[in-house]
């Protein structure tokens, strides 16, 4: 099973990393090609950022070297949590391969360019969702199927804890 996790990583890693190249070699850096109009677009932005372009504006020469030690830094405590927990149920250790992928794939972009490529763009008419890319679509998920996994596991609450 370990070795099949770490081919999805390498698969995921291979998706994100091809659809950024595609994408910039396609679209002009911040230019836009409307999908689904009024739904979906394909952009090319660049954010220098974290999440939601947090941190953008800020110019300090330690932004993005201080993004590349946490990035690789979670990356190696992902790594780790994978290769350690190797008995923990398979709906988390998928998570924490996409987590990881995803993880990686931002990382190589703020390695290698200085930014993460984003471009995918959903909006519904003027309403604007961030442009994001696969890395963060691996990241959405794998936290969305840690908190199921959670959910699922969790002790069922007992009755012997109400107060009469």
């Amino acid at each position: 099973m370990r070795s099949l996790i770490y081919l999805f990583v390498a698969l995921a890693l291979a998706l994100d990393v091809a659809t950024k190249a595609i994408v910039s070699a396609h679209i002009p850096p911040y230019g836009s090609m409307a999908v689904v109009p009024g739904l979906f677009n394909l952009v090319h932005a660049e954010n220098p950022g974290i999440a939601f372009s947090f941190f953008v504006d800020e110019n300090s020469a330690w932004r993005n070297p201080l993004l590349i030690a946490f990035s690789s830094a979670a990356s190696l405590f992902l790594i780790w949590l994978l290769w350690s927990h190797q008995k923990a149920p398979a709906l988390q250790r998928w998570a924490f391969a996409l987590i990881l992928a995803g993880a990686l794939g931002n990382l190589l972009d703020r390695i290698r360019h200085g930014a993460v490529t984003d471009f995918i763009e959903v909006h519904w008419g003027p309403h604007y969702f961030p442009a994001f890319n696969v890395a963060d679509s691996c990241i959405t998920i794998g936290a969305f199927l840690l908190l199921l996994d959670v959910w699922r596991t969790r002790a069922p609450q007992t009755e012997s804890h109400r107060v009469p």
